[in-house]
């Protein structure tokens, strides 16, 4: 398995940030990032300085979101949908961007895999799978 490191993970996203502008070739990931990077011009400034980007601290006490985080989670519930895994993601998924639309599905489902990712920590037991793609189709019937 692929473990990133968060220097990783930074200079990923600056890098298709740079490609995507330099008009290069992206890799199906890097297209797939550099589409998310475009939803987010709030973004692009801390993507354009890959060395700043790796010296930044985004501690929650600093009050500013971490756009790698943020940009990471897209890229992972993306992955999530289109292999459908969990099972049920997908159409959870959906159901709720036919609702919002999918940049803010996308965000309602970061709110789920986020206090699923923190209650695993916080028990010490696995992820609850269940439990994620139950809160994903609360929120798309509302």
């Amino acid at each position: 398995m692929f473990t990133p490191s968060s220097n990783d993970v930074r200079r990923f996203f600056c890098e298709a940030y740079r490609k995507q502008r330099a008009g290069e070739v992206l890799t199906p990931m890097d297209a797939i990032a550099a589409d998310w990077i475009a939803q987010h011009p709030e973004y692009h400034e801390a993507l354009s300085d890959v060395d700043a980007a790796l010296e930044r601290d985004y501690s929650v006490e600093g009050g500013q979101a971490n756009p790698f985080l943020h940009l990471s989670m897209h890229l992972s519930i993306s992955e999530q949908v289109s292999v459908d895994q969990p099972r049920g993601i997908k159409a959870a998924h959906d159901m709720l961007a036919a609702r919002v639309g999918e940049h803010e599905a996308h965000h309602e489902i970061m709110e789920c895999l986020g206090e699923m990712i923190w209650a695993s920590q916080r028990s010490g037991l696995p992820p609850d799978a269940t439990g994620y793609i139950d809160c994903v189709r609360r929120r798309a019937s509302r």
